[in-house]
């Protein structure tokens, strides 16, 4: 291939990568830009510029309430499963079962199953268990969704973590536990907050589960929901999706930049 036709279809290839990332990201820039419109319509042009919408944020109670659900059900949630992922990933890499890859494998399986699906199954489950819609089943609910991408981070720290390291502390009398819990863990700190970071974002976020499994404590994003049926909510919904979105971009970078320097410190330097 020449030259020529190469640069011609990586120009192609730059222009459908700018056009899929305007269809995929230009409606969510529009939700800041209509939080500060004058205006109760979603619509151009814009009626003028005011922070009005952000202010009946506060004092409501109603949203108060949920957001404190959801804080709560989110650190919950991501501490049960990050534990849960440490666990799994590194009964994958160094177990010595031959059911390790299996449990790994369908450690990450809820990440291919339908949202829908999976808010029925649990739906059915805790009724069968009688739990039915509650806080408790909700937990359960998010750590079985952030659960792979707990997996996914630890088990690429734990890999990333020379092999001779905890060889090493075997060889020099320390047992498996020990390795573990004052090799491993420390090396592996990074990856454990970068996980959490991330798990206690996916349960924020998460509405398709809590649809199904919310008893009478709703979370924010059902909160949400039940706002847009009225139309003189939806300047407050998107001043709120706004203040969300900010800080899921913070939470989200926070947790990638702490991973990227926790692999760098473990990764061979050149000479």
């Amino acid at each position: 291939m020449s030259t020529a036709r190469m640069d011609e279809g990586g120009r192609w290839l730059g222009i459908y990568v700018i056009a899929y990332l305007i269809f995929l990201y230009l409606p969510v820039l529009l939700i800041p830009l209509f939080s500060i419109n004058d205006s109760i319509q979603a619509a151009f042009p814009l009626q003028g510029f005011t922070l009005q919408w952000y202010a009946t944020l506060l004092g409501n109670s109603a949203l108060s309430s949920a957001l404190l659900n959801s804080l709560v059900i989110g650190a919950i949630a991501a501490t049960g499963a990050t534990l849960c992922g440490i666990t799994v990933s590194y009964m994958d890499l160094y177990g010595r079962s031959p059911l390790s890859a299996t449990i790994s494998a369908i450690a990450r399986l809820p990440i291919l199953i339908p949202g829908v699906i999976v808010g029925i199954s649990l739906l059915i489950l805790v009724n069968l268990i009688g739990l039915g819609p509650s806080r408790i089943a909700i937990v359960l609910g998010h750590i079985l969704v952030a659960l792979p991408t707990t997996v996914v981070i630890m088990r690429s720290r734990f890999a990333a973590i020379p092999k001779t390291i905890p060889e090493a502390a075997l060889d020099l009398g320390a047992s498996d536990w020990t390795t573990f819990r004052r090799v491993m863990l420390p090396l592996s700190l990074p990856a454990i907050i970068s996980a959490f970071m991330l798990a206690f974002l996916i349960s924020f976020d998460e509405f398709i589960v809590v649809f199904f499994l919310a008893g009478t404590e709703p979370t924010l994003p059902l909160y949400i929901w039940s706002q847009l049926r009225f139309p003189k909510s939806l300047p407050t919904v998107m001043a709120l999706g706004t203040s969300i979105l900010a800080v899921s971009f913070v939470i989200a970078g926070t947790a990638e930049l702490v991973r990227h320097r926790g692999l760098g410190a473990t990764r061979p330097s050149a000479k």
